[in-house]
């Protein structure tokens, strides 16, 4: 089967054909930093890591370009009200959102461009938008004439003359119509700028993701994605402004859902947002991922506790099938299914699954199929179906992020079995096992009873196998 993706702008879902065979070229709306990341925010990074991450499992060249807005009206009130530098703020939020990414195991964009370093390029497309007849400069600023491109609404669907003023600048003295949106921002005192042909200022926000996202993946690229809350009027205004100038822009547009708290969107301004910083203290990082991920991306995610807790637990099922799996191959000839994994190894009902629009829901459930089979297998002692379940797996949770025997989460205090810690944890608890298995063996039943209530009060959880004892840490 081959790739078919939902195309915002078309309404259907379509075949994924890419501008040049075997490649593919994604860009993705990062962050805009004046605030630390919430998990409505990183779910964007989870999902299309995941389109990555299948992308480059089905043997695309892919290649991954998430922005960063560090200049924005927003990142300037921030600095105003603390008192700080615009740039501390930016700065800062953006090693948040990077810590964020990488703590719930996105991989890391080919290219990260931040908007600052690519004023050049804005002034540039700003140049062509205004020979062309399709933007105007006045009062300091340059706008962008949404009546000189007649597609204009065509990606969100909307007519012009239902639409509102663009409230992009303190007043619409300048704009020849109050819908025109702002290209570039004339100086005001206080405030960072750039000089230009047209005046000093700073970059209006559409502006900056059409000149960086082309920079990088060409006038004409694959897929541009985002959540569904920037279509409009971001996304909508990215694509007037890059089609006007004569960019053939993106192909393909994908938009995942958002995050809700009791139906409300989760934002700092309404004091539900949920901090990736603080969500880490209450669940794994891995656990988080699988939450997120978990429901198809265009779906919307209304978080409960109940809900993470309940994808914890499916998390932990199959963390604990491959942990299992992997201690009983060791040593043997099929112990090469513990190792790193190749696509090769995917189920057919699984690779459907992501071939029909990232239809992840129905890749984890081949997913948990295959974990019950693997079960089975070690409860009979079959090497050979531990082995072939276990190389499944570990495929399909390679493509979802999610192979709990690789990095991330095989690395650090947040792996499956203390990561770094291991040896030295593995070594005090030998130490314990052995003196409990003497216990056993001389029948003193209440000693051994001891030792395992003592490990368990430590977060040791000792199982009795055929093979002889075996541990993990308590989640």
């Amino acid at each position: 089967m081959t790739l078919r993706l939902y195309d915002t702008a078309t309404r259907a879902v379509r075949e994924f054909s890419p501008l040049h065979p075997g490649k593919a070229g994604l860009y993705l709306c990062g962050a805009t930093v004046q605030a630390a990341p919430h998990i409505g925010h990183i779910r964007s990074g989870v999902n299309f890591d995941i389109l990555i991450r299948w992308l480059r499992a089905a043997g695309y060249a892919a290649t991954l370009c998430r922005n960063v807005t560090d200049i924005d009206d927003k990142i300037l009130r921030v600095a105003a009200d603390e008192g700080v530098a615009w740039w501390a703020v930016a700065e800062r939020n953006q090693r948040a959102f990077t810590r964020a990414y990488a703590a719930l195991g996105c991989l890391p964009p080919d290219v990260e461009p931040r908007a600052t370093g690519h004023v050049p390029e804005m002034i540039v497309l700003m140049g062509r938008l205004i020979e062309s007849g399709h933007a105007y400069a006045a009062g300091g600023g340059v706008y962008f004439d949404v009546r000189s491109w007649p597609q204009y609404g065509e990606l969100s669907g909307q007519r012009l003359d239902h639409m509102m003023a663009a409230a992009d600048t303190d007043s619409d003295e300048a704009k020849r119509d109050p819908r025109d949106f702002a290209l570039w921002k004339g100086v005001k005192p206080g405030e960072p700028s750039w000089e230009t042909p047209w005046g000093p200022g700073r970059p209006g926000w559409h502006l900056e993701c059409s000149a960086m996202s082309t920079k990088y993946l060409g006038e004409t690229f694959d897929i541009h994605g985002g959540g569904l809350d920037l279509l409009f009027p971001h996304h909508e205004n990215e694509q007037a402004q890059s089609r006007s100038a004569g960019d053939g822009f993106a192909r393909y547009w994908l938009h995942n859902g958002l995050v809700r708290v009791g139906g409300e969107k989760m934002s700092k301004s309404l004091g539900n947002s949920l901090l990736v910083d603080n969500m880490i203290l209450a669940v794994r990082p891995a656990e988080l991922r699988y939450y997120l991920g978990q429901a198809h991306y265009r779906s919307e995610i209304d978080y409960s506790p109940e809900a993470l807790g309940e994808a914890a637990t499916a998390y932990r099922r199959i963390e604990g099938f491959v942990t299992r799996a992997a201690e009983a191959l060791a040593g043997t000839p099929e112990g090469s299914a513990a190792e790193p994994v190749t696509s090769g190894s995917l189920p057919a009902p699984f690779a459907a699954a992501m071939d029909d629009d990232l239809g992840v829901p129905q890749a984890l459930a081949v997913v948990h199929e295959a974990v019950r089979d693997g079960n089975s297998a070690l409860a009979a002692g079959d090497v050979a179906g531990i082995a072939k379940r276990l190389a499944e797996v570990r495929a399909m949770l390679d493509v979802l992020g999610l192979d709990p025997l690789a990095p991330p989460w095989a690395a650090g205090p947040g792996g499956p079995a203390g990561g770094d810690l291991r040896p030295v944890v593995d070594a005090l608890v030998s130490v314990a096992l052995e003196q409990r298995q003497a216990a056993r063996q001389r029948k003193d039943y209440a000693a051994s009873d001891a030792i395992r209530d003592r490990l368990q009060d430590a977060g040791v959880l000792v199982e009795d196998t055929p093979r002889g004892p075996r541990w993990e840490l308590k989640r």
